[in-house]
């Protein structure tokens, strides 16, 4: 007998760097601020998100001039809130395994296990040369990002962790308290066959930048393959940017005005960091081979996966990425405390709703 699908997930871009999620001088009613991001936190939680992702940047640039460091912020958006899970952004080099595992584990055992890391492998060769760590080439990046997800998992495992690798070493290691369990869940992102295989092998969940549910097929059938073959398991997130409202014609006339207003220096000094952060793998390509300047303005590829419409395209389109692999939507808005509200209250119930349809007919079909 069928059993019903997994509900698809809902996490949020957690606006906790200026200039919100694009880069565009349009009006965004979206502050950085913790005042404004505690209410956020509690509208995503009441509105049916259960995931909020911090970012990680340490130096200005591309609308970006401030910036709170993600895990401290993280800790307080999960004082402010009871069942958010709050995933905070790590970037190996500027964090060792031990201090990322000594933080989590505290934050794990002071908010309940609420509290998930996204481990970021690095794109920014700029920001790495400002404040002194060594820029490794790209898929030595991946490798010290696997060491950094094994000696996590070691640490908060082990009573007696020893650990040889090429970038990090431990000799019978024993950090207490450790972790409640479940363990806090390891998230990445990328689109290069390194991190497509780095997920395969450590990580819970893999991120990817937004696409059509074809081309998220075809990175889910890769990952999914090479994890089985590993005997391991990961779950899928991809980002998105929704501009939902009561038409069709108001959604892309919203997307044309934050394109209009872009940046354009800006955007193109973002495309030529991460485009030149793609050459440099072996395949010669990363998560914004393929992007095109409108593309850009959102920082992650969001415009592509189309979740620009009324609630009920949104929905669908939502339940076509769910039906490509998807197992999490990572959100951005423009304005994000009415936008979540308005996605909680218009579209979610939308999505559930088609489930539940769906998993009756396949069950009445048996």
């Amino acid at each position: 007998m069928s059993t019903p699908s997994n509900p698809i997930k809902f996490a949020y871009w957690v606006p906790n760097v200026s200039g919100g999620l694009v880069i565009s001088n349009i009006e965004q009613r979206t502050s950085w601020d913790i005042n404004y991001n505690r209410k956020l936190a509690q509208i995503a939680e009441a509105s049916g998100f259960e995931y909020a992702l911090t970012q990680i940047r340490f130096t200005a640039g591309y609308g970006a001039d401030n910036q709170h460091e993600s895990v401290a912020f993280s800790h307080a958006l999960l004082a402010a809130t009871t069942s958010l899970k709050v995933i905070a952004a790590l970037l190996p080099g500027p964090w060792t395994p031990v201090l990322a595992a000594k933080q989590i584990a505290t934050i794990n055992n002071l908010t309940s296990g609420r509290i998930a890391v996204n481990v970021v492998s690095g794109w920014f060769r700029g920001e790495f040369q400002a404040i002194g760590e060594p820029w490794l080439d790209h898929d030595e990046r991946y490798r010290r990002s696997e060491e950094f997800i094994r000696s996590l998992r070691g640490i908060w495992t082990e009573d007696s962790f020893t650990f040889a690798g090429d970038f990090y070493r431990f000799r019978d290691y024993s950090m207490k308290p450790k972790p409640i369990d479940p363990q806090p869940e390891i998230f990445q992102g990328g689109s290069s066959r390194a991190a497509r295989d780095m997920a395969a092998r450590v990580s819970d969940w893999y991120f990817t930048n937004g696409n059509t549910p074809e081309e998220i097929r075809k990175q889910v059938d890769d990952i999914q393959a090479k994890a089985e073959a590993n005997n391991h398991s990961v779950k899928i997130g991809v980002n998105a940017f929704a501009i939902a409202r009561e038409t069709e014609e108001e959604a892309k006339a919203v997307l044309d005005e934050i394109i209009a207003k872009a940046n354009p220096e800006a955007v193109q000094g973002f495309a030529d960091q991460v485009k030149n952060a793609g050459k440099a793998s072996p395949e010669g390509e990363g998560n914004w081979a393929k992007s095109s300047f409108a593309d850009l303005v959102q920082y992650n590829d969001g415009f592509r996966s189309n979740l620009i419409g009324t609630p009920e395209q949104i929905a669908e389109r939502i339940i076509g990425l769910k039906d490509a692999g998807a197992d999490l939507i990572l959100l951005g808005f423009l304005h994000f405390q009415e936008e979540v509200e308005f996605f909680g209250k218009h579209v979610i119930p939308l999505v559930r709703k088609l489930e539940a349809e769906r998993d009756s007919t396949l069950i009445a079909a048996e």
